[in-house]
């Protein structure tokens, strides 16, 4: 059997954290690691104990769900209510970030941004990652199947 890397295996791991998106829009999941150690994950969806859109529906301002705070900022805030570094850190998310995740990513300290899908590149946060000297590489996106039969 052969091993996967680690950039699959966080990108994986970022597949499954999106899974548990409530946005019907986009399910996005983004993890945090440190020295090929995770230290955070996030999922797009709504504030702690809040309506959901899967129940509510989206709330759209602009073409853009309010209702939802980003993978990516969830990951962050999780590194921030429990005191975890992201200094030099990673990150990996499902899709590009958006403008507003680029700018918390950067002021966080993540040195490099991997993501699976480009979705709404946007040009000015392309350049703030380059201004910033963040390192951004598109991962191949790998499909994992698991098998739970107890003869595999």
């Amino acid at each position: 059997m052969k091993r996967i890397s680690w950039n699959e295996y966080f990108m994986a791991q970022s597949h499954l954290l999106a899974l548990r998106s409530t946005c019907t829009r986009l399910a996005v999941g983004a993890t945090i690691v440190r020295d090929k150690r995770i230290i955070a994950g996030g999922y797009n969806g709504s504030i702690a104990g809040g309506s959901h859109c899967i129940d509510e529906g989206c709330y759209v301002i602009d073409n853009h769900c309010v209702r939802t705070i980003h993978a990516e900022m969830n990951a962050l805030l999780q590194c921030s209510k429990f005191g975890v570094p992201t200094d030099q850190a990673e990150i990996y998310v499902t899709h590009f970030p958006c403008l507003q995740c680029c700018k918390a990513i950067i002021q966080a300290g993540i040195k490099r941004v991997y993501y699976a899908i480009d979705y709404k590149n946007h040009p000015y946060a392309e350049e703030l990652f380059r201004e910033a000297s963040v390192q951004v590489e598109q991962v191949e996106p790998h499909y994992v199947q698991f098998s739970f039969d107890k003869e595999g």
